[in-house]
């Protein structure tokens, strides 16, 4: 369907979603954040949809909410915002049985930075980087920033990135852990595709447990995630995936894996 905000199309099991407001750097204004939820139902809904790529049109990824589209509203419930536009955008990402690539093919700043951080592999081009803007307008992190950051970059720099605003580009992105790649900004396309052929093609059911059991690691100890791997272990045993895998290997051929 047409979104007033943001492109959506799915491709042979692959879905793109690209947030399209290029004149504000791709900035959230309440429609764009109700179109991109409604994306993300839709793809969790269709199960032709192996793998999603989130991105912006232009030159910047999401340069976080349109204050602009803000500034004459009085007595605003930030509290309220969250909880209808932005909170359920990051849970349905985390969510989603399938991987999530960001393409990040320039900026990502405030909530922008938050939903990059939100996916499960990012692809980053030089030209790309990464900042927490809050503190500039007098704001604490959101959307899920806080949880993100200083499991990816450790306390320190998530401190420094939170309180001091401090951009990161992508080159220093990829070596702290935040990103997966970093490629020409020509090469982009190219370096994702590389992931979305692989995802595609790939025992998707597995990888949708694989996604809940690293999710929910890092509020488990030991026996909580034995138990756990154990639980989806035997659901991926049960699978068409494993069974075409198993047979693939007898055979000495490549496994042709159709996601269920």
């Amino acid at each position: 369907m047409a979104y007033e905000t943001i492109l959506f199309e799915s491709n042979e099991g692959v879905a793109t979603l690209t947030l399209n407001r290029p004149d504000v750097f791709n900035a959230f204004n309440e429609q764009q954040s109700f179109d991109v939820i409604d994306a993300l139902k839709k793809t969790a809904k269709d199960k032709s949809i192996r793998v999603l790529v989130i991105t912006g049109a232009g030159k910047a990824f999401c340069s976080g909410q349109d204050l602009k589209s803000i500034a004459g509203a009085e007595k605003r419930s930030l509290s309220e915002s969250l909880h209808k536009r932005y909170n359920p955008m990051i849970r349905a990402i985390k969510n989603l049985p399938l991987p999530v690539i960001c393409r990040l093919n320039g900026v990502a700043a405030g909530a922008g930075c938050s939903l990059a951080l939100a996916c499960d592999m990012i692809v980053a081009s030089e030209s790309a980087s990464l900042i927490e803007v809050f503190v500039n307008v007098g704001l604490v992190l959101d959307s899920g920033s806080s949880y993100f950051l200083p499991r990816l970059v450790g306390s320190a720099r998530a401190f420094e990135m939170s309180t001091m605003g401090t951009k990161v580009n992508a080159q220093q992105a990829f070596d702290w852990g935040m990103v997966n790649r970093v490629c020409k900004p020509e090469d982009l396309d190219e370096e994702v595709k590389k992931l979305t052929d692989y995802y595609s093609k790939a025992p998707t059911k597995a990888i949708a447990l694989m996604k809940k059991m690293l999710n929910k690691s890092f509020h488990s100890d030991l026996d909580t995630m034995l138990e756990y791997e154990t639980y989806c272990q035997e659901i991926a045993g049960r699978s068409n995936d494993n069974k075409e895998g198993v047979k693939a290997f007898n055979e000495k051929r490549k496994p042709e894996f159709k996601g269920e």
